[in-house]
């Protein structure tokens, strides 16, 4: 019986599959580890060991977190993109990590469309406007009032983080300047804030609700148009002053490039039914986060690309292009 080329060629593409299957159903065979880009206690943290443990009862092996702050995320991300690519290491991505890096730093150690790839989308971030209480500041109007009569300095948590494209797009939406005040994650950014070492603060709800609601800080808005579910006395800054201001940072789940597909469909099955169970949405909501739970690796490819291209504008416009 005579085999044509293109039989052949299938018959070693399915023995070149073939041990990656295998392995995927052997998957995880020892313990896993989660790279997070924050310092412990903040909203990326918190998110990443609530999945972790998670997954660790569902597979009975360790899911380890492991912090990594600094860099805009950076730091975590070329760590993770350099790691073996056979899934045990992963990393808790941010909308910073894989689509305004590339936009705001001059020169990444880290390729996000091609040394990360996207495993599961877990949930959208909305951020609350805060500042230290002595500030004379209970409005956006007064804020830019006080902006403009004195030096304000506002904290984030990484150069090119979430906190700090959100300030710099208010600053530049109210026509104010402050300066700027990196730090390593949201809880050192809020100790700042609360010990008066940075006046505003751009942070994400779940860890700083409480410091609003003890009157630590002053929130003056949120982020998104919507209302978030865990704070829904703080209004959208789009209603209060900001007309037009809509942002939402989301957490996405990412491993190295070259991850064999089997296991990155094996952990975004699983990844998706954690985030849509009862138990978690009440734990994400809690945390101050709009679950989500869904996509296909390659609808996940797909919206990092959307949205890669619907933020360079933004940061293009916030003066921030090639700012690191």
């Amino acid at each position: 019986m005579r085999t044509t080329r293109r039989q052949l060629m299938i018959g070693l593409a399915a023995c070149a599959a073939w041990p990656q299957a295998v392995a995927a159903q052997d998957y995880p065979a020892h313990s896993v580890t989660i790279l997070v880009p924050f310092a412990p206690g903040g909203g990326t943290d918190l998110l990443a060991r609530a999945v972790a443990q998670k997954l660790e009862e569902r597979h009975g092996k360790s899911f380890l977190i492991e912090n990594r702050p600094g860099g805009g995320t950076g730091i975590a991300a070329t760590a993770t993109a350099k790691s073996a690519p056979d899934g045990y290491t992963l990393m808790q991505a941010t909308s910073g990590t894989m689509a305004m890096n590339p936009t705001i730093f001059k020169a990444l150690t880290y390729d996000p469309a091609t040394e990360l790839t996207p495993v599961a989308l877990l949930a959208g971030v909305p951020f609350a406007l805060l500042v230290h209480p002595s500030l004379p500041v209970h409005s956006i109007a007064d804020l830019a009032k006080v902006a403009k009569e004195q030096s304000l300095s506002y904290g984030s948590g990484g150069v090119g983080a979430f906190h700090h494209l959100n300030a710099e797009l208010l600053s530049s939406m109210l026509g104010i300047k402050m300066t700027h005040v990196p730090n390593k994650g949201s809880v050192p950014a809020m100790t700042d804030l609360v010990s008066g070492n940075i006046d505003v603060l751009f942070v994400d709800i779940g860890p700083s609700i409480q410091l609003i609601r003890a009157g630590k800080a002053r929130a003056l808005g949120i982020s998104s148009k919507q209302r978030a579910a865990a704070a829904p006395e703080i209004p959208p800054l789009n209603d209060v002053g900001v007309p037009g201001f809509d942002t939402t940072a989301w957490q996405m789940v990412v491993a190295p490039g070259q991850t064999p597909r089997p296991i990155l469909e094996k952990l975004n099955k699983d990844i998706n039914a954690i985030a849509t169970s009862d138990e978690v949405v009440k734990q994400f909501i809690a945390m101050g986060l709009d679950p989500l739970g869904k996509g296909s690796l390659d609808e996940l490819n797909k919206f990092v690309k959307t949205e890669t291209q619907r933020w360079a504008p933004v940061i293009k416009n916030a003066g921030l292009e090639g700012s690191q």
